[in-house]
């Protein structure tokens, strides 16, 4: 592991770990982290050894306070663009990375930062940490998919209040209006990550990347077209060794031991 790089990336057994490193600026989220976050995504999204990520920002003050401000202000609009379509790109990596994804949310996690965390499946955050779209406070708008991500969250009145306010939220507060799905003493936050990451990986891992899916891509459907999208996802799974072996271990009140297909 490159302990210089922007991005530090760890392998552990079956979890990978994306560690946003540039503490000094509060690892903000420049076009060199971008970059090599999207690359690194590519390369765990390949691995099928793989079964899950988890993201988290070096130090215990800040996850990331946002985009490079300093960078953006001295860009085109163009190259503006450019960066907030490489964001977007990231998100969406992260989101359909066909694996588990946790972001453990160490600090500040604002802006660009907390719209990388509002891309993955569960948000795990430190007591002291506080969580916001604070880009109208500076003549912005959240461009990396924050105004729809943040809204599918916690609901558009809130989303709309949050955002057009620039408010950032104590951790207490996110996990009141389910920005955050869990909230843990600052020394304990990879400790507790870790064990939700391992509790789901103790599922089927086919039962658990359809669930995701069905959950994701029905978001964008009727309730009906939703609904169909799980009966046919429960149809698929059906098909599977591990949907065998766990109706078997209910019906013989045994543990399950999944083979992953």
């Amino acid at each position: 592991m490159n302990s210089n790089a922007v991005v530090l990336y760890e392998k552990r057994d079956s979890v990978a770990y994306l560690t946003l490193n540039r503490p000094e600026a509060l690892n903000a989220l420049s076009q060199e982290v971008l970059t090599r976050l999207s690359a690194l995504l590519e390369e765990i999204r390949r691995d099928d050894s793989l079964r899950a990520v988890i993201i988290t920002g070096t130090g215990r003050k800040a996850f990331s306070a946002g985009a490079d401000i300093k960078y953006l202000s001295q860009s085109t609009p163009m190259k503006v663009r450019e960066f907030s379509q490489l964001a977007v790109t990231v998100a969406n990596q992260i989101e359909n990375l066909g694996k588990v994804v946790v972001a453990a949310l160490n600090g500040y996690t604002f802006g660009g930062g907390l719209e990388i965390a509002e891309s993955c499946m569960i948000r795990v955050a430190v007591k002291s940490s506080h969580l916001g779209h604070p880009e109208v406070s500076i003549g912005a708008v959240a461009g990396f998919g924050g105004t729809t991500r943040l809204a599918r969250l916690v609901g558009r009145g809130r989303a709309a209040e949050m955002l057009l306010r620039g408010r950032n939220v104590p951790a207490d507060e996110a996990l009141q209006i389910g920005l955050v799905q869990f909230v843990v003493d600052d020394d304990r936050l990879m400790a507790e990550t870790e064990a939700i990451v391992d509790d789901i990986l103790a599922k089927s891992p086919s039962a658990v990347k359809l669930t995701w899916e069905a959950l994701h891509r029905g978001l964008n459907m009727t309730l009906e077209e939703s609904a169909a999208l799980g009966a046919d996802f429960f149809g698929l799974v059906a098909s599977t060794e591990d949907f065998r072996i766990g109706t078997r271990a209910f019906v013989e009140k045994t543990k399950p031991c999944y083979v992953g297909y």
